[in-house]
């Protein structure tokens, strides 16, 4: 039977230790290109309503009737499987690294009881400021060959994250100039398919506290990984008070917020980029956001809509920004 993550844990049972003979996770041992996979994971009952509980996100299309003909996956239900392919070859318990950035494709909906195949492969390397980074592209697939999910990320690979998280402060690369998560505070919450969606409307928002089980579980605490975001022994040693909420945690968030703005259309062409600028302590509440950047004709009846994109801590700092682009209708169907 098809396992749901990147390795069963049932086989600890049998004394297997899913970690022994991998690499160490250090620059020195990195390989490029080095590739990764294919592992094939199963999109089954448990992995969606654990991903759900991971990031308080019970949209209806998960769990019953979608506008693609049945249940759904979470747009980035997939997301952190892709992150952490390299797993498969460096040991996990011993990565203490910092994500910095990470874009996302949407090409299509994983289905309930899917069978899905990942690979990757690191395609770069480089260090800045002291720091070793490594960069990964990656990919799931459904059996059918039809393209689900495409990953790039930047990660630095080992530091002290109690040292260097907060840092530094990013712009928009070409996008959209810096993301400071402000709009128009006199113009109406976006609604697609109506005049509201117009430069500077804020999306609707979320509030959310991603508490520590959250975190642990969304971070492999059930494959038995222990990290900086589900163990407090490691979280100490990596300077840090308590575990820190992992970035794609975050940027999950951020693209649950996108399903509702955008609706279907994000899972079948949708794009987002995020980068990672300060970190976010688990129990901290927070505020997903974002606002409208720019708006143009894609064809008939349609719109392509730009967004920035953030999460915002409770003492005011931005912990993640990012641009974010998708389709939608230029009016609301009408309902019958």
């Amino acid at each position: 039977m098809t396992w749901r993550d990147l390795t069963d844990p049932r086989a600890v049972a049998h004394g297997v230790d899913h970690e022994a003979g991998l690499k160490e996770p250090v620059f020195e041992n990195l390989s490029i290109p080095e590739h990764f996979g294919p592992v094939t994971v199963l999109v089954d009952d448990h992995k969606i309503k654990r991903y759900a509980f991971t990031q308080d996100d019970h949209h209806p299309w998960h769990f019953g009737p979608s506008p693609f003909g049945g249940r759904i996956a979470h747009a980035g239900l997939l997301s952190n499987d892709l992150v952490q392919l390299f797993t498969t070859a460096y040991r996990a318990s011993r990565t203490v690294g910092l994500h910095t950035e990470e874009q996302l494709w949407f090409d299509g909906p994983a289905h309930l009881d899917e069978e899905v195949v990942l690979a990757g492969s690191y395609v770069d390397s480089y260090t800045r400021r002291g720091q070793d980074y490594v960069v990964m592209e990656a990919s799931a697939t459904a059996a059918d060959g039809r393209g689900i999910l495409r990953h790039r990320g930047v990660e630095i690979l080992r530091t002290r994250p109690g040292d260097v998280a907060g840092r530094n402060r990013t712009g928009g690369g070409g996008t959209a100039g810096t993301v400071d998560g402000t709009f128009d505070p006199d113009a109406p919450t976006a609604v697609a398919g109506t005049p509201t969606v117009r430069p500077g409307a804020p999306l609707p928002p979320l509030h959310i506290t991603i508490t520590q089980e959250q975190a642990s579980v969304f971070s492999r605490c059930g494959e038995y990984v222990r990290n900086t975001h589900s163990d407090l022994a490691v979280a100490r040693e990596a300077g840090l008070r308590i575990p820190i909420v992992q970035g794609q945690q975050q940027c999950g968030l951020i693209t649950g917020m996108l399903t509702r703005f955008f609706g279907a259309d994000l899972f079948t062409g949708g794009w987002l980029r995020v980068k990672f600028i300060n970190p976010v302590e688990v129990f901290e509440p927070l505020e997903v956001g974002g606002a409208v950047t720019a708006v143009q004709e894609a064809g008939p009846g349609r719109l392509a809509i730009d967004v920035e994109v953030w999460v915002r801590r409770a003492d005011g700092k931005l912990s993640t920004v990012g641009w974010a682009r998708a389709e939608a209708p230029a009016t609301a169907p009408r309902r019958t």
